[in-house]
């Protein structure tokens, strides 16, 4: 018994050691199925390719920037880069500025347009035109199920998958999901008007049109 115990001594060192090497153990899961699912977003890039032009730009260039500018203004984060082939070609810079311009003229200020070259094989090539998004990333949820009746604690990892799933499928802007929207500034006028008739004992509310006949008595010609 006595030549045993260094063994056990042994034992239980190594043990230890390996409970060491394994590292942090990992932090329990989250109290509630909804809230292992969470709305996340992804980066990515919308960008449209103009080609260089001797002169000003082209009715097709001008309504794909049009839309472009209009898709920065429901999705887009940070500047508009307008990158054009380095080098000395007098007219690939000059179209890039013509769409810089053409982008201002459309209310995208000048703070928010970044001028940018790219090492290009051709000094031609066309001037790319493009700002970074944000897009709701939907989770794929319903690939595994398993059995409910071997588990205990009745909640399964795909619970609240489905319902982040949706959430994320219907928001308008998914820049929402980082932060919130600053609320707008309200026009207050109007009730301080009601409250005034209110204080005064007078009618609070808008004078209705009266009608004869089922007809309106005034109209405008």
């Amino acid at each position: 018994m006595i030549a045993r115990a260094p063994l056990a001594i042994a034992l239980t060192a190594s043990l230890a050691l390996a409970a060491c090497a394994a590292g942090p153990s990992v932090g329990p899961e989250p109290l509630t199925p909804t809230s292992r699912w969470t709305l996340q977003v992804e980066p990515g890039v919308d960008q449209i390719a103009l080609a260089v032009r001797e002169d000003a730009l082209s009715v097709n260039q001008a309504a794909a920037l049009d839309a472009l500018t209009a898709r920065h203004r429901a999705r887009g984060v940070g500047a508009v880069s307008v990158a054009a082939p380095a080098g000395e070609d007098a007219a690939a810079a000059r179209t890039a500025w013509n769409v810089r311009d053409a982008l201002m003229a459309r209310g995208l200020p000048a703070e928010a347009i970044r001028m940018a070259g790219y090492a290009a094989p051709d000094p031609r090539a066309p001037v790319i035109v493009s700002f970074e998004t944000v897009e709701a990333r939907v989770p794929a949820c319903g690939r595994a199920w398993e059995d409910l009746s071997a588990n205990s604690t009745r909640t399964p990892n795909n619970f609240g998958c489905a319902v982040t799933a949706n959430m994320a499928a219907q928001i308008a802007d998914p820049r929402d999901i980082q932060q919130p929207r600053a609320m707008p500034l309200q026009d207050s006028h109007r009730a301080v008007v009601v409250f005034d008739n209110y204080r005064q004992g007078r009618q609070t509310s808008a004078p209705q049109e009266e009608l004869v006949s089922g007809r309106v008595t005034q109209a405008v010609e």
